[in-house]
């Protein structure tokens, strides 16, 4: 699996933060980013070192503040943001999962993944998510420069908090 440069958001020294080209949760309704870990083999979170697992849990922190954060800046509303541990759909193609964490942002809508009910993920062949439209560049942008600033002024996200070593 390769990420694309143009849906990158953000790089760490174990992950990258991507958003989702063909998203879950439409960005009129929240968005819908991934971060995947550099090294493709890794399955599940079981899979990381204590120090990667720390690195994760910061960026899934950072990411669900600074989509929040961003994406109010951007006009959307997002009230809450969701983070899910999936994988499931690579054993309908007898593939071994890669591990991936889902953030959703959620917003108070009349759409099909409105909060304050759980995001539906029904099989890509149903339809369901047929004109749901991915974040922006501009989305990007902000919510890249949020997670890069909360990185580096926040002490709560700081590196020597933390004890990891960034890109």
């Amino acid at each position: 699996m390769t990420i694309e440069q143009t849906n990158l958001i953000f790089a760490s020294k174990s992950f990258t933060v991507e958003r989702s080209p063909h998203p879950f949760v439409s960005r009129e309704e929240g968005g819908h980013i991934r971060i995947f870990p550099k090294d493709h083999t890794i399955s599940c979170i079981n899979d990381l070192t204590p120090l990667e697992m720390i690195e994760l849990a910061r960026l899934e922190m950072v990411v669900r503040e600074s989509m929040m954060a961003g994406l109010n800046v951007q006009g959307i509303k997002v009230a809450w943001v969701n983070l899910e541990d999936l994988g499931n759909w690579a054993f309908k193609r007898n593939e071994r999962p890669t591990l991936h964490i889902h953030i959703f942002g959620r917003v108070f809508s009349n759409g099909p993944q409105t909060l304050p009910e759980a995001v539906s993920l029904p099989d890509r062949s149903t339809g369901f998510y047929d004109g749901f439209k991915p974040l922006t560049d501009d989305d990007m942008k902000v919510i890249g420069n949020l997670i890069e600033k909360n990185i580096q002024n926040n002490p709560k996200y700081s590196d020597a908090q933390w004890g990891v070593v960034k890109n």
